[in-house]
């Protein structure tokens, strides 16, 4: 079976490499002459936007799926008159624009933090003056990695934000005053079959994950599965869904979702029975859903900007690498290495291990 993939970076990457042993192979159409996808199957060098090539691709692969949501929706609603499209354009539009995203929520009953649209230096200060500050603005869609957002703490930080912003349409978050942040993968076949991993504890700085930690029996997994399994039915929705949390009050808000493979989810490919790159592959392409269970305890930790060296990477016991073949670059995800171990102090002392390897 052939699949395309919209998009060649790392994610498409590892989708490759889950897949390959399944005896599939991958087209991905991306317009990065360096996509470092390219070397795990055909490189359509080509813009999201490029009909012509889309149709090549949707006349050369039996399904298409798509590595991250800035891809149009109207790209995925072209590709599926000609092949199917996993998940589907409504997924995209809805989870690529954050009020579209936050307004589900709200119809979903899924609690969320207080938000109102902004399409003004006008709209902004009204709802700053409804929400109060500290809040939170982000461009409504292509932010990502904490690009396309500005923290309010003052009411001088209001004034000019919305041009500071590009005068696109954002929206306003109240802030948050958060335990903790987690995250659900979840992943639903074309039959309906849904299956969730465990929730993941999350660290972020600047806007950036940082390490993701596989959860064990925490109290809120039950709830976060019930959250995403409506937005996975509202949705009608086929392939691997990543759920942020924030945790407050012993309960759950809803920060926002992905419709793909996610960064918090690569613990998934050493630490559970079928990795979540597998799962979205089996999901996309009508497989049984494989087991999400742990197998010990695991952990993921991003390299940013540059990679370690490898020598003393794979000197960490329960240590695997994950280089993504990128140039180094500033605030570049480059690379990751997850953790499996038999216990939770051997975690630990392995995750400490790594972060002093890169300064943390």
């Amino acid at each position: 079976m052939k699949i395309g993939v919209i998009g060649g970076g790392q994610l498409g990457r590892m989708l490759a490499l889950a897949g390959t042993p399944l005896g599939q192979q991958f087209v991905f159409l991306d317009p990065a002459a360096d996509a470092c996808a390219q070397a795990l199957g055909e490189h359509i060098h080509a813009d999201y936007s490029d009909r012509d090539h889309l149709r090549q691709m949707a006349d050369e692969c039996d399904v298409v799926t798509f590595e991250f949501e800035s891809v149009p929706a109207d790209t995925v609603a072209f590709l599926s008159q000609f092949v199917p499209v996993f998940p589907n354009a409504e997924s995209l539009r809805i989870a690529r624009d954050r009020w579209f995203e936050k307004s589900m929520f709200q119809d979903l009953g899924i609690p969320t933090p207080e938000f109102a649209d902004i399409q003004s230096q006008a709209d902004l200060e009204a709802a700053v003056t409804r929400i109060g500050l500290p809040a939170v603005m982000k461009t409504r869609t292509l932010g990502y990695d904490g690009k396309g957002q500005k923290v309010l703490r003052h009411p001088e930080d209001v004034t000019g934000a919305f041009a500071e912003l590009g005068s696109v349409p954002c929206i306003l978050e109240g802030f948050v005053p958060f335990q903790g942040e987690v995250s659900l993968i979840a992943v639903r076949g074309r039959n309906g079959e849904t299956a969730f991993y465990p929730l993941v504890l999350n660290v972020h700085d600047k806007g950036i994950l940082r390490l993701s930690v596989a959860s064990a029996a925490h109290p809120l997994q039950a709830l976060a599965e019930d959250y995403a399994h409506r937005v996975l039915k509202q949705l009608d929705y086929v392939g691997v869904l990543a759920f942020e949390f924030f945790e407050i009050d012993g309960g759950l808000k809803a920060n926002e979702i992905a419709p793909r493979v996610h960064n918090s989810g690569h613990w998934t490919i050493e630490g559970a029975r079928c990795s979540q790159f597998e799962n979205h592959l089996r999901a996309i392409t009508g497989l049984p859903l494989g087991s999400t269970a742990k197998v010990g305890e695991s952990a993921m930790l991003n390299f940013i900007g540059e990679v370690p060296p490898i020598e003393q990477i794979t000197a960490i016991d329960d240590c695997h690498l994950h280089h993504y073949g990128k140039a180094f670059k500033a605030g570049r995800k480059v690379g990751h290495a997850t953790l499996r171990c038999t216990d939770n102090q051997a975690l630990d002392a392995r995750i400490a291990e790594l972060q002093a390897l890169i300064g943390v």
